[in-house]
């Protein structure tokens, strides 16, 4: 199986919190509860039907979820010929610092990819230490998936990590408050979570796409969190390329022409997306923003909403 002793230990029924008795199967210890959890391929699929979107035989039977692991390699190839219209120009700094101090502060420090399928923007130094534990879950079989899980049903003991991150994710669940409770309960006392959510960005992952937050409404999530930092880690100038990406596409119905104006458009205005390098860090990128990210500590106290918006660093008044 493709995990580590120390996280072998600290799995639980996704419904019940109850251990696991492993086998060809995981079977939940409970008798009143009594679920059976497949491994697939070394992949534990650990899903919670009665509250997941998701079903066990979506997995059993390999089908495609949030994104499609089974593109073909020409797509791949041609995709990797199309200009990127995105930009994220904090997450390689804010991840060393985060990495640091979780070494710092333990001695082989486990961490949590939440949405871990595939290598996230800045974690190629996280990833490749040998002196970090880290479990990757996603709702989506991929190339470093341990555990298929839903983020509203973590299958782990209560104060299991060191640290959480969940790059891109948030916007993807039906309910993030659950999810950042579901974070909080499995962080260890004194952990933290560094999360990266967009605001100003199209709908992406199709029908699995539901919310956006704002720099304040992202704070807001992480209330029971002592904020490290936060702020913008995608800019107004790559919000802006998205919006004229989906623009042009908006006026074609036809998958062919649509994918064809979605080229056009990228061709024309990608470029538009280096002004961030100089925008980020302006008052402005507070309310225009493509993404923001937050880094906090896992904490007792909760943040009052008359506290939340004395946090407001924006221009708009």
């Amino acid at each position: 199986m493709k995990l580590y002793e120390e996280i072998k230990d600290a799995i639980v029924c996704p419904k019940c919190k109850s251990e696991l008795i492993p086998g060809e199967s995981f079977v939940c210890s409970d008798v009143d509860c009594a679920l059976v959890f497949p491994i697939i391929n070394d992949v534990p699929v650990l899903i919670n039907e009665s509250t997941s979107i998701f079903k066990i035989e979506d997995f059993t039977e390999r089908r495609d979820t949030t994104y499609n692991t089974s593109a073909n390699g020409w797509k791949k190839n041609i995709k990797r010929l199309i200009p990127s219209i995105s930009l994220n120009i904090k997450s390689d700094k804010n991840f060393e610092k985060f990495f640091n101090q979780l070494c710092d502060e333990n001695q082989k420090p486990k961490i949590l990819i939440i949405g871990g399928a595939v290598e996230g923007k800045g974690l190629s130094e996280v990833l490749s230490n040998k002196d970090v534990t880290i479990t990757e879950t996603d709702v989506a079989f991929g190339f470093r998936t341990n555990i298929i899980c839903d983020g509203h049903d973590l299958p782990f003991k209560n104060e299991t990590f060191d640290g959480v991150i969940i790059q891109a994710v948030l916007e993807h669940v039906l309910d993030p408050f659950e999810c950042v409770s579901e974070i909080h309960r499995v962080l260890k006392q004194n952990g933290t979570v560094y999360a990266e959510t967009p605001f100003m960005q199209q709908v992406h992952a199709g029908r699995y796409d539901f919310l956006r937050f704002t720099h304040l409404g992202h704070r807001r999530l992480f209330r029971h969190f002592q904020e490290i930092e936060s702020g913008a880690v995608c800019g107004p100038a790559m919000a802006l390329v998205w919006s004229y990406c989906y623009f042009i596409q908006s006026f074609f119905s036809s998958k062919i022409m649509y994918k064809a104006a979605f080229v056009f458009a990228v061709f024309t205005s990608f470029w538009l997306k280096y002004f961030d390098y100089f925008l980020i860090d302006k008052s402005g990128s507070f309310d225009a923003a493509s993404g923001y990210y937050f880094w906090g500590k896992k904490s007792e106290r909760y943040l009052s909403d008359s506290e939340l918006i004395k946090n407001y660093k924006g221009m708009i008044r």
